[in-house]
Formats: structure tokens, sequence, C-alpha cells
């Protein structure tokens, strides 16, 4: 009887609303977080490896409480003004259904590899601190979604892949515009949220499939067909009910909102925990 939990990309509001709702699933007794594979995509890679890891979700939804300063819609810490406009290119891109998933991809990693903000070891710098460990968890499956910036393949990345945890973390939570494409070996990764979807179909065999989708509006269909291929008999997708959304904000990297989304994740777990309860396994 294999367990999987897929968690999906959302920037900082979605790291926020993750935690809130797996902390507010364990305190109703249904602990998410000890799958037997984790698969995280961008947002969702790191709140994948503070899970492999055994980090206190209580502290961790504690961390995100803390109030800071807001920040405006353009600024992004990595790369000034027109980084905005960059991000939304490459959405304009990966939307655009004339165009072949692979190819737009390869797109969006172009346009990547051609922005200004290039500083590489400053923003693995800034990452390190999310890691809570040098390495990956022996024990644990963790497996974390990134895409190739030259030729657009999706590729999952584990402790078996050669790739560092923090490079793995770095690269899948690169999002293109933003953050500059991650060096592992001799090619460059982005964000993989780039993929579209969750990746829930990276779960294929497991028996209980918990998705959570912190940006499921973008992609829902996607992510049912995910789910519906991976043969698992019991599954279940958790995505943010509208009061969330609404708490997230118009800019999904804005720190200040942090708070108020881990509370809307906390309410939301508490809220779904017979819904989640009838899928996992006691």
């Amino acid at each position: 009887m294999t367990t999987a939990l897929v968690l999906g990309g959302g920037g900082v509001t979605g790291i926020a609303w993750h935690l809130g709702v797996l902390c507010g699933l364990r305190r109703a007794g249904v602990p998410l977080g000890d799958a037997g594979t984790i698969i995280g995509t961008s947002a969702g890679s790191v709140v994948g490896t503070l899970l492999a890891a055994g980090v206190d979700l209580e502290a961790a939804v504690a961390a995100q409480e803390l109030e800071v300063a807001p920040r405006p819609p353009s600024s992004n810490g990595s790369g000034g003004g027109g980084s905005a406009a960059r991000v939304m290119a490459a959405f304009a891109v990966l939307a655009d259904p004339s165009i072949p998933p692979q190819q737009a991809r390869a797109q969006v990693g172009a346009l990547a590899l051609a922005a200004p903000n290039q500083d590489e070891a400053g923003y693995l710098a800034r990452m390190e601190p999310l890691i809570p460990v040098a390495d990956w968890p022996a024990d644990r499956d963790l497996r974390l979604v990134v895409v190739d910036a030259v030729d657009g393949r999706d590729v999952v990345l584990d402790r078996a892949s050669g790739a560092s945890l923090l490079q793995a973390v770095s690269a899948s939570c690169a999002v293109p515009g933003l953050m500059p494409p991650v060096t592992i070996g001799d090619r460059r990764y982005i964000d993989g949220g780039v993929r579209v979807g969750a990746g829930a179909d990276l779960a294929a065999g497991a028996d209980h499939l918990v998705v959570m989708a912190p940006m499921a509006a973008l992609s829902r269909d996607r992510i049912l067909v995910e789910m519906a291929a991976t043969g698992a008999g019991k599954q279940l997708l958790i995505e943010p009910d509208e009061a969330a959304l609404e708490e997230f904000g118009p800019n999904f990297m804005d720190p200040s909102r942090r708070s108020a989304a881990v509370r809307a994740g906390l309410r939301q777990g508490a809220a779904l925990a017979g819904e989640a309860r009838a899928v996992w396994p006691a």
C-alpha cells in the first residue's frame, strides 16, 4: 500500500498555504507529510524538502505567520521592474494552445536565459536559508521537478540525479524572468511549474494519492488528467478555496501575504480533514 503526496507550485503564498493545510491536517490526525513518495514542483519543492527533512510543521507555520513588509507587484528581489513583464510573457507562451508543450517550454527557457538577472550564485545564496538540510534525505523518496531551459524537457531530480539538494530546489523554483536558470552538470534548468499541471502523473503506481495545488485554477483539467493517469485507487485534489485566493492577493511573490495565506491553509486543512482521511491510510 503506497502513498504519494504531490505539491504544486505557487510562489511565496503557495509555500505558506501548503504549510498551513499540512499542519491543519496533521492536527486533525491526517499526517500527509509521512507519504512514502513526495513530489514537489517550485513552491512544492521547498515544502516537500521540509517534510522529507522532518521539519516541525508547527514551527514552520509560526515562521510564516511573522508579519513582513509588502512587496510591490513589480519587485521580486532579483531583477527589477521589467521582471513582471517577463513573467507575463512566459505565461502567455505557455497558455498558447498553438504551441506544442515542449516547444513552449523551450521558448520560455530562452526568455529565462536572455533575462538580465543571471546572478546564479547570488540566487543560490538567497535560497540556502530555506533548505533545512544540506543533503538529500536518505530515507525518503523525494522527487523535485525542473525543466531544461534549452530543450524544454521536464526532468525529475532525486538523490540519485547528481544534483545537490540546494541546486534541485533552486532550479525547481527558478521562475523564468524572476530568477536565473540553475546550472546542474552541463545543463541549465528553470522552474518545474513551466511543465504546467502539478506533476501528479509522476506518482504513477501509488495506491493513495493527495495532490495539493495552490495554482490549480490555471490548469485544473490537466491536473485531473494527471491524477487519473496514476491509477491510484484513492485520490484527492486539494486547492485553495475562494477565501484563500483572496488572501493570496495579486502577487504570488509578495511575502507580506504569507501570514494570511498560512492561516487560510490552516482553516482549509481543518475543514478538509474528513475528505483527506477517507483517502489516506490510517
